[in-house]
């Protein structure tokens, strides 16, 4: 009886053991996460597409460059300025409504943000609108064409020529500088390219010459030719006065020529009369 109890305690000994082996060997299930909101996502993606091959169809639908702006998340006055002064309206109509091509070179918060205090409300609602514009290209220039683009660039401000709106484009290895003769800035990103708009965002404001730069100096009058010297020696040349004339009086000619007619006359009559006395006195 003894036996059968001892046995039987044993077996159950032997079950527990077995049991606690099992359940240290399954590994510890993993604490609970507590539910919340999730976190919010990091600013807009740099989207960077490669422009469709030559000849390519451009896809269609309109295309929204505020809202391109808006997700990238840092070009919160740029986009203040473009609907300010409605280029953002003319922008949107050359691109869906005449299927033009454009290049955007936008300046990010932090770049507006380097500018002197004071810099944008100084100006008018032309020059405004000017300075905008210089940052927009009526043509579409991909990231590897920078290489052979053909400066100045012509922007939509109008004249490029030297202090006015002239904007340079230089391509190095691994970056671009754009020139205005005032700012020096580089293309620190590809916002958005799909082969008929172009946005680049640049590390500084493109400022002017026309707008922030000084009038340069006029140029003075050419001056006279100056009359080559005579040679040493030789006389000068002088060219004798005119003789006045006096013309003639054509009466005075008549009475001259009338009064040494009756003086022949007279002289006549005198000889004929001693003629024909002498012979009378003398007999």
């Amino acid at each position: 009886m003894m036996m059968k109890q001892s046995s039987f305690s044993f077996s159950v000994i032997l079950l527990f053991l077995l049991h606690c082996t099992t359940t240290l060997a399954q590994p510890a299930a993993a604490p609970a996460v507590p539910a919340g909101p999730t976190a919010a996502p990091p600013p807009g993606p740099i989207v960077t597409l490669n422009p469709p091959p030559i000849g390519a169809p451009i896809p269609s639908g309109p295309l929204n460059v505020t809202r391109i702006l808006e997700q990238a998340g840092r070009f919160t006055l740029f986009i203040r300025l473009l609907k300010a002064t409605t280029v953002i309206e003319q922008i949107e109509h050359q691109l869906n409504n005449t299927n033009g091509r454009m290049t955007i070179f936008a300046p990010t918060d932090s770049a507006f943000s380097t500018l002197s205090s004071g810099t944008l409300n100084s100006l008018t609602d032309p020059q405004k609108e000017s300075l905008i514009q210089f940052h927009v290209l009526s043509s579409y220039i991909a990231q590897s064409q920078f290489q052979t683009a053909s400066n100045p660039l012509r922007t939509n401000a109008g004249d490029n020529s030297r202090y006015r709106y002239q904007l340079n484009a230089t391509s190095y290895s691994n970056s671009i500088n754009i020139s205005t003769g005032i700012t020096n800035a580089s293309v620190s990103a590809v916002i958005y390219s799909d082969g008929q708009l172009a946005v680049y965002q640049v590390d500084k404001v493109l400022l002017p010459w026309e707008i922030f730069g000084s009038k340069p100096p006029a140029t003075a009058p050419a001056p006279a030719p100056i009359a080559p010297a005579l040679a040493p020696g030789k006389p000068k040349k002088v060219k004798p006065a005119p003789i006045a004339v006096t013309p003639v009086n054509d009466d005075t000619t008549k009475v001259d020529a009338s009064g040494a007619a009756s003086l022949m006359t007279m002289q006549n009559v005198v000889f004929f009369f001693a003629v024909m006395v002498a012979p009378i006195i003398f007999s």
